[in-house]
């Protein structure tokens, strides 16, 4: 198999990469934080210049076309400059989410100001007490008229408190599984409490009460859709983590060769050159797992799919947790500082690691997938 990435997909990271190097410096990244917003209009402008958000939407519906690949090329140099901006919950999660579980009705015209840029969506699933489970929706959806009322409420929803709209997953009266749902974020009966997040990324946690929704695709069949689109982001998870991981593990090398005690580097100390290494092995691991990932999302079976991206959180999570303790703990007391840049990394593969899902629940996923395969 070639591992290779082709001449476009180079020319995109080098790209993206010329823009983490010239407008994202941890400077610039502090002014964005500490904004009224919390992330950059001007940046995310730029971002949809590029093409970043057309990336993922078929030809068809305007966009670029995108495979699992060029999100990963994506994914890797966002984290390697610890972009905040809602790309994850405002193009990767909706994105998903209408390929799959929406019609050709559903998606005319959002999709297209998705890849504008014009339009922020976000995907409001998860609920308190859920955790994890993808499938334990209790948010109600009750007919009205030639509509649908939702009441209940949603929590960290990534995005959810730029969003202009939302995906909710809400179940009908007398349905088992959940339906998908399309609602104006400032409707009737919506309100958010937004904040931000251990990692600086944005959240908010949304109540609805009677607001107007609009069904998208068939009614009572969206589990799959939501399988599929929390898949795709475990995927852009595990490149976004490889990049971060590869930044990360470059400044405390570098620390090394400069830090001195006692007249020399402390990189001369074997067992901290141990520790670089070891770091340096971890990431490799979780190179060979991302292009895993990023290949399984085009994966027609399920079951196969849900094996090979739950493989890759596994051991991308467990690496995230190692590379990042490892920078601080060599770093030292500075490590944990945020005037420096390595606690805000290792802020983030913390909150990979726990995003849909934490290694101990992938690893039970990925057992049970097994099973599932076996003659």
């Amino acid at each position: 198999m070639n591992f290779s990435l082709t001449e476009e997909q180079v020319a995109l990271r080098d790209t993206i990469a010329k823009f983490v190097d010239r407008d994202y410096t941890f400077d610039d990244r502090w002014k964005i934080i500490r904004s009224n917003e919390g992330w950059s209009r001007t940046h995310w402008n730029q971002l949809a210049e590029i093409g970043l958000m057309a990336l993922p939407i078929a030809e068809e519906d305007g966009g670029l076309g995108g495979t699992g690949v060029e999100m990963m090329v994506v994914m890797e140099q966002i984290g390697r400059g610890l972009i905040v901006e809602p790309y994850l919950g405002c193009v990767v999660l909706p994105v998903a989410l209408f390929t799959k579980g929406a019609t050709d009705i559903d998606r005319a015209g959002v999709l297209e100001r998705i890849a504008s840029g014009e339009k922020l969506v976000a995907f409001a699933h998860t609920e308190p007490g859920q955790r994890y489970e993808r499938d334990a929706t209790a948010l109600q959806a009750a007919p009205i008229g030639g509509g649908f009322a939702l009441s209940g409420k949603k929590i960290v929803v990534l995005g959810g408190d730029c969003a202009d709209m939302l995906i909710v997953s809400a179940k009908i009266d007398g349905d088992k599984t959940a339906s998908l749902f399309l609602v104006d974020a400032n409707a009737a009966g919506v309100k958010r409490f937004a904040y931000p997040m251990q990692d600086a990324q944005r959240g908010a946690d949304i109540a609805f009460s009677n607001t107007p929704a609009t069904l998208i695709g068939r009614r009572a069949e969206a589990q799959p859709a939501i399988d599929y689109a929390i898949d795709v982001a475990c995927a852009a998870l595990c490149a976004e983590a490889m990049g971060a991981m590869i930044e990360l593990q470059k400044l405390t090398v570098e620390y090394l060769k400069t830090r001195k005690q006692f007249g020399r580097p402390i990189g001369m100390n074997q067992a901290l050159q141990h520790r670089a290494v070891d770091m340096l092995m971890h990431i490799e691991m979780s190179r060979s797992m991302a292009m895993e990932a990023a290949m399984a999302v085009n994966e027609p079976d399920a079951n196969a799919r849900a094996k090979a991206i739950s493989a890759a959180k596994t051991l991308v999570g467990q690496a995230c947790r190692f590379v990042g303790q490892s920078a601080v703990q060599l770093h030292g007391g500075i490590g944990v500082t945020d005037e420096i840049n390595v606690s805000h990394y290792f802020k983030r593969l913390t909150m990979i690691n726990l995003t849909f899902g934490d290694s101990d629940w992938h690893l039970a996923r990925y057992g049970e997938s097994l099973l599932e395969t076996r003659p």
